[in-house]
């Protein structure tokens, strides 16, 4: 006698591939798990387990948004912590924290030589310095830029460390001489 019913049950929320409708596995990759189809090579669909929603961590009643005029909130997001409007998706303001000041000095992409290089956030809440042409230029710094030539090889942009210049160009790297204040 044989019995048809299987050993366990599969929970009945398992989730159906959209493209080709087998069932949807969890996953690991180098950036954590995922949903991904278990027809995988014939079909490559992916589903982040974690949707990327805003959640509210404080809202900040005594603050209005300047374009809705709802209150503002503390949120945390895919890229960390940052205030927006609680009225999302209807309004998108976001407090812009890192904005560059009016006297902040342009530099021009060593690499491409068409963009300027920007000060840029990546999700660790790290700063760097890339091209505003990227994807197109991929020019990046983890230093801060100072425009000049390397004494050594002239090239022309260095980056500061603590108090001290260094080239930009990778295989020099040097340090540079103290300028002569006169």
């Amino acid at each position: 006698m044989t019995d048809d019913t299987p050993l366990f049950k599969l929970p009945h929320q398992q989730q159906l591939c959209p493209l080709c409708q087998n069932t949807l596995q969890i996953k690991s990759s180098k950036n954590g798990p995922f949903l991904g189809c278990s027809a995988y090579p014939d079909c490559h669909y992916i589903k982040p387990l974690q949707q990327h929603d805003h959640a509210i961590v404080k809202v900040l009643p005594t603050e209005a948004c300047p374009q809705c005029g709802a209150i503002l909130a503390v949120k945390n997001g895919r890229y960390g912590m940052f205030i927006g409007c609680t009225a999302y998706p209807e309004c998108d303001f976001v407090v812009d924290q890192h904005e560059e000041s009016k006297d902040s000095i342009e530099i021009d992409c060593p690499k491409c030589k068409k963009g300027q290089l920007a000060e840029r956030i990546n999700k660790f809440g790290k700063h760097f310095y890339g091209c505003n042409r990227y994807p197109d230029c991929r020019f990046l710094l983890n230093d801060k830029p100072q425009p000049g030539p390397c004494h050594y090889c002239h090239y022309p942009l260095l980056l500061q460390k603590k108090s001290e210049l260094y080239c930009a160009k990778k295989g020099c790297e040097k340090k540079q001489p103290a300028s002569k204040a006169g």
